[in-house]
């Protein structure tokens, strides 16, 4: 009986070694690519670039100039609700007046002030589009590419140019479906490449539930080994890398991050 059992416990223990690994696959590299989230910005109507404030590489701000487009036709706008505030104005005053020497009517005057009130509010609609014909940056990062100069007319919502916060860049990589199981939202992965630091690591923040292949589906034990599930993972350090930039990706394990 001693004998027996001490077998079978060989064999148990030989089982538990079998058993595969719910942690990351640490010794397993993977390729992938870097991607990005670009900010496009464009103007709200069409018009022609009339300056630039900035080039391609540049770092930006919130609030920093970005580029103006042409704004005679929203200037005259706002010239034309000016007089028509004007002249509504008056009427308004014309119509107090008369009221109050009882030759006109109270619904005259709640009528010039209805006019009144129309005006200024399309006297505001009208410096509102004036103002926003210099555009300004809603981000703060890099100028990714410009895609119209000084003296193009751009059509409106057409963007000029597109900038990239460094937490819109992404790491994109794919890994069989067998280990799927085994990689968990918010695991650490070292992120590799040519000419990078050696310290830049990502979180995982997106598992695909759709699996993706090369050759046809045939749901065989030899056909699922080459399916695929894109994995994204986002770092804190992406301004050290470059869109399209071709990474390689390795898992951390626990208890080895990078100190932040």
């Amino acid at each position: 009986m001693r004998v027996i059992g001490a077998i079978l416990a060989i064999v148990a223990a030989g089982a538990a070694l079998a058993l595969p690994s719910c942690d990351p696959p640490h010794d397993e590299t993977f390729q992938g690519w870097v991607e990005a989230d670009l900010i496009f910005v464009s103007p709200d109507e069409a018009g022609r670039v009339v300056t630039e404030s900035v080039r391609e590489g540049d770092k930006v701000d919130v609030g920093t100039p970005l580029f103006t487009v042409d704004d005679d036709l929203q200037q005259a706008d706002v010239n034309q609700a000016n007089a028509q505030v004007t002249n509504a104005k008056q009427a308004f005053d014309r119509a107090q007046q008369l009221l109050k020497t009882a030759a006109g009517t109270q619904k005259t005057v709640e009528d010039a002030e209805m006019t009144l009130r129309t005006a200024e509010a399309r006297l505001n609609s009208s410096e509102t589009r004036l103002v926003r014909r210099q555009v300004f940056s809603p981000v703060a990062g890099t100028v990714q590419q410009v895609y119209f100069r000084q003296g193009e007319i751009v059509a409106a919502g057409h963007p000029v140019l597109a900038l990239l916060p460094p937490a819109n860049v992404k790491v994109r990589f794919f890994v069989p479906q067998a280990k799927l199981p085994q990689i968990a939202i918010g695991d650490t992965i070292a992120v590799h490449c040519d000419g990078c630091a050696s310290d830049i690591q990502a979180r995982v923040s997106f598992i695909s539930r759709s699996a993706e292949y090369t050759p046809p589906v045939i749901y065989s034990l030899d056909e699922r080994a080459k399916l695929v599930f894109l994995i994204e993972a986002r770092s804190p350090q992406g301004d050290q890398l470059r869109v399209g930039q071709p990474v390689t990706v390795t898992f951390v394990p626990s208890g080895r991050e990078a100190k932040r």
